[in-house]
C-alpha cells in the first residue's frame, strides 16, 4: 500500500486545479490524499465542488482580520495543523503569504502559476505573453517562497503561442496543461522524489512520462 501524505488545498474561487488534484488522488496508489480544502472567501464555488467529492471544507475569511494579516495566517496555520496536514497546495489562492507563514511550510507548500517562470510573474500573464510576442507560453509548479511567484521550480508545461491567439484562447490551452502538471508535481513532492537542493529541484528515480526532463509538452 502506498504511503499517502495528507494534503490541504487553498482556494479563493472555482477550484479548477483543485479538482484536478482531487481526481488524481482518487487513485489509491497516488501518494497524496486531499483531506481538506480551505477558502479565504465564503461561498467560493470550489468549496461546493470539494464537498461533492466528500472532502472536508473550511472557510477562513481574511476580511475577519482587516488589520491583522498575522492573525489570519495564524488561524490558517492552526487549521492546517489541527487536521494533520503535511503539504499545502495553492490553487488560485488570491492572498500574498507572509514570510512567517512561508517559513512554517517551507518546502511543504507548492503553487501553480500560469506562465513559464521566471517570466511573467504576477497577473494578466496571457495578455503580457501576447504583447511580448513569445513563441512559447505555459505554466509552472514551484515551491512557495516569500517572494511572489518565486521559489524552486518543480515542473513546467509549455504550449505554442499561435497566430490569432487571444488571451482567452491561450488561457484555455494553458489551463489544460495546468491540469496535467499540477497532479504530477504533487505526486513528485508527496512521494519525496522532488527535493530542493541549492534552490533547485532535483527529481530522483526514472519516470517514462518525464523522460529526461520535467518539461511536458501537450
Amino acid at each position: 500500500m502506498t504511503e499517502r501524505r495528507k494534503i490541504a488545498v487553498l482556494i479563493s474561487g472555482r477550484g479548477s486545479n483543485m479538482a484536478s488534484l482531487i481526481s488524481a488522488s482518487m487513485d489509491p496508489n497516488y501518494p497524496a490524499e486531499i483531506t481538506l480544502v480551505i477558502s479565504n472567501k465564503p461561498g467560493a464555488p470550489g468549496l461546493e465542488r470539494a464537498a461533492e467529492f466528500g472532502i472536508e471544507t473550511a472557510t477562513i475569511d481574511h476580511k475577519d482580520f482587516p488589520r491583522d494579516r498575522e492573525a489570519f495566517e495564524k488561524a490558517l496555520d492552526e487549521k492546517l495543523k489541527e487536521h494533520g496536514i503535511e503539504f499545502v497546495a495553492l490553487a488560485g489562492f488570491m492572498r500574498l503569504l507572509s514570510p512567517w507563514f512561508v517559513t512554517q511550510w517551507r518546502e511543504r507548500m507548492i503553487n501553480i502559476h500560469p506562465a513559464l517562470l521566471p517570466s511573467f510573474k504576477g497577473l494578466h500573464t496571457h495578455e503580457r505573453a501576447l504583447e511580448e510576442g513569445v513563441k512559447l507560453h505555459g505554466a509552472t509548479v514551484h515551491f512557495v517562497s516569500a517572494e511572489m511567484d518565486d521559489g524552486p521550480i518543480i515542473i513546467q508545461g509549455a504550449v505554442p503561442v499561435l497566430d490569432g491567439d487571444t488571451p482567452d484562447t491561450l488561457a484555455e490551452r494553458v489551463l489544460a496543461v495546468e491540469h496535467r502538471i499540477y497532479p504530477k508535481a504533487l505526486e513528485l513532492v508527496a512521494s519525496g522524489r522532488a527535493k530542493v537542493k541549492d534552490q533547485r529541484v532535483a527529481v530522483s528515480g526514472e519516470d517514462p512520462e518525464l523522460a529526461d526532463t520535467v518539461l511536458i509538452w501537450p
